[in-house]
């Protein structure tokens, strides 16, 4: 349970976090809660966590203005557990130690924008067939917020890439990351099928973590006629634990595709991306397929 804070200890903001999510389940229903699981019943389930154990943590959560209780049902009156501003802020925070742990815990140390097959992350993304995506919105590079799923298209291809050179410039180090280079040409080739997508009812999202502006500055200039969706506060990267690295003194999303259907369940995935034309052959021919039905 959660732990007071010493008087030596009370103005340092590492210790008072840790009062509030240093305890191990108080983590995990802070990534449950982020991948879309909000009512007790199913939070138990997913995490075969006691209901005394759940309801203390669920109670400290909320005391702690990091979730939300929120009425879902009358007559019992039920709740969901939703992530308040200060929960959503924690997602940054979620996806670095997932980073770290992927690299230096279940990795051999090495920094890279790709991974191995048989690699903890791979995993993880290849088991993503059969999870349905929750609702969000992420900045678009047209102004305003977007569904990373298009309600009006048969199927959706969201392809995550780490950044693209314009605006600013890539980290010195850039092209020595395994998997990095590639992102401007990656665009283009999705820009250039765009009217085969479009025409077989597929959309296609492009998501970095670069932010709406950067990628408002890159679709002007390369004339990219899909939304480009910014992940800079880490919502999508923490609901489906998508893979990242750390290069320039930020986190970047590892070349991931994903198509999506219609009730946001997502049917196909390909990590890692290694040959950058067939996944775009392979992304359209998988999301023509969905988008049939």
């Amino acid at each position: 349970m959660a732990r007071a804070v010493p008087d030596r200890d009370a103005a340092c903001a590492i210790a008072q976090a840790a009062a509030v999510v240093g305890d191990w389940w108080s983590l995990l229903l802070v990534r449950e809660t982020a991948r879309g699981r909000h009512r007790f019943d199913e939070l138990q389930r997913e995490l075969d966590i006691s209901r005394k154990v759940l309801t203390e943590r669920l109670n400290h959560l909320v005391d702690s203005g990091v979730l939300d209780k929120v009425p879902y049902q009358e007559g019992p009156v039920r709740f969901e557990y939703r992530l308040s501003d200060a929960g959503r802020a924690l997602l940054p925070v979620l996806v670095s130690m997932q980073d770290w742990a992927d690299r230096w815990l279940l990795g051999d140390g090495s920094l890279t924008a790709s991974a191995d097959e048989r690699s903890a992350e791979a995993h993880r993304v290849h088991d993503l067939p059969g999870t349905r995506l929750p609702r969000l919105t992420l900045p678009a590079h047209t102004g305003g917020a977007l569904d990373p799923v298009d309600a009006g298209a048969g199927a959706t291809v969201l392809f995550c890439f780490p950044a693209t050179a314009r605006p600013a410039p890539l980290p010195d180090d850039w092209t020595d990351i395994p998997g990095a280079a590639g992102c401007t040409l990656e665009n283009r080739l999705f820009r250039e099928a765009y009217e085969r997508f479009t025409a077989a009812g597929v959309a296609v999202h492009g998501i970095s973590t670069q932010r709406p502006d950067e990628q408002r500055a890159f679709a002007v200039a390369e004339e990219i006629p899909f939304p480009l969706l910014s992940d800079m506060d880490n919502g999508l990267s923490a609901a489906l634990r998508l893979p990242t690295f750390r290069a320039g003194q930020a986190l970047r999303l590892k070349r991931t595709i994903l198509v999506v259907d219609r009730e946001r369940t997502v049917r196909h995935v390909q990590f890692p991306v290694t040959d950058i034309p067939t996944a775009v052959e392979t992304a359209f021919h998988e999301g023509a397929s969905v988008a049939e039905g």
